[in-house]
């Protein structure tokens, strides 16, 4: 599993991240295993260290690792997470019916949703 793909349109940072998490949610990293150090990963990657950095911020923000003041980052209990993100999951699919039904009373065609949603998954989800 690659970490950075320069075709990808979604920041560096970003992609660090999710590489992660997949990592942590799948289990291969699992609770309060260190984490590389943010200059191991800015080497192995050829990357500067604040990307990296802000990969590592994103990835305690969101609760997948946390920090012991001068020990590094370690890898956190995330089975609330995947709870948590099965959840917005279903939230989001039931929002994403709601407005197909919308659209469909105002007759849009299926083709042309059909259209967005490749584009949008073509593009990384970004809205051009």
């Amino acid at each position: 599993m690659d970490m950075i793909h320069l075709q990808d349109p979604r920041p560096v940072y970003e992609q660090i991240a999710e590489y992660y998490e997949k990592l942590i949610l799948s289990g291969v990293m699992p609770e309060d295993e260190q984490m590389p150090s943010v200059r191991q990963v800015a080497q192995q990657e050829s990357v500067n260290p604040n990307t990296v950095q802000k990969a590592f911020a994103a990835l305690e923000r969101d609760g997948y690792i946390y920090t012991v003041r001068g020990r590094g980052s370690f890898v956190a209990d995330v089975r609330h997470l995947q709870i948590l993100r099965e959840k917005k999951r279903d939230a989001i699919k039931e929002e994403l019916r709601v407005r197909l039904q919308e659209a469909r009373q105002a007759q849009v065609p299926k083709e042309e949703i059909l259209a967005i949603t490749e584009e949008i998954y073509r593009e990384g989800g970004k809205h051009v």
